[in-house]
């Protein structure tokens, strides 16, 4: 099995070095080390990580924040934010992106190793909960019934559809369920259209 492959997102060279040795003492691989946003985007893009940690405050014009949002129109990847900021309006930003974790520094190495933990299992668990999703949209597409009253007519019995043409049953039937018919004769039908024949087929089954 492959190692998880981790992108880290962070400005301050010392913080990033102490970063990728304890992941890689944790058996992680760092697909790569990036201190802007816009690298973070390119990077993420042309590797496809397995997670992304990404501080919040980055150099450059374009924050953590704002790299994340840009990251998750273009892929599917967890992103768990590491920052020192912690005030409200840097939090609720940070929530509307829904990352998979928030660590603030200074962080332990239990917590740091915890948090990806975390995160890689309630992706994975959300991507097989979504492939779920589709595959019972996609059956419930495939299913067709019949519901409502139908007008029928009451001597050849044909049905009359939505756009007034009159079909018959069992092409209306196939049409719109998925219900599959074999033929046969009842022995009402059999009395009237064979006779001579009655007895020998359909009259064992009167007894």
């Amino acid at each position: 099995m492959e190692a998880t492959r981790i992108l880290i997102v962070e400005d301050e060279g010392v913080v990033a070095l102490d970063i990728k040795n304890r992941l890689e003492s944790f058996g992680y691989v760092v697909s790569d080390i990036v201190p802007s946003g816009e690298e973070a985007i390119e990077k993420t893009s042309a590797q496809i990580p397995d997670l992304v940690l990404m501080d919040i405050k980055l150099c450059g014009d374009m924050d953590g924040i704002a790299a994340a949002e840009e990251i998750q129109k273009r892929v599917n990847i967890p992103i768990v934010y590491l920052t020192a900021y912690s005030e409200e309006k840097t939090l609720q930003r940070a929530r509307i992106t829904e990352p998979y974790g928030y660590i603030l520094k200074p962080y332990n190495e239990r917590e740091l190793l915890i948090s990806i933990e975390i995160a890689l299992y309630k992706h994975k668990a959300d991507a097989e909960k979504q492939k779920l999703v589709s595959e019972l949209e996609e059956a419930l597409a495939k299913v067709k019934t019949l519901s409502g009253m139908l007008p029928i007519c009451a001597s050849c019995k044909k049905i009359r559809d939505d756009k007034g043409y009159w079909n018959e049953l069992e092409s209306y039937i196939s049409e719109h369920s998925e219900a599959l018919f074999s033929h046969a004769i009842c022995p009402e039908c059999g009395k009237k259209l064979y006779p001579e024949h009655y007895d020998d087929v359909w009259g064992k089954e009167d007894k």
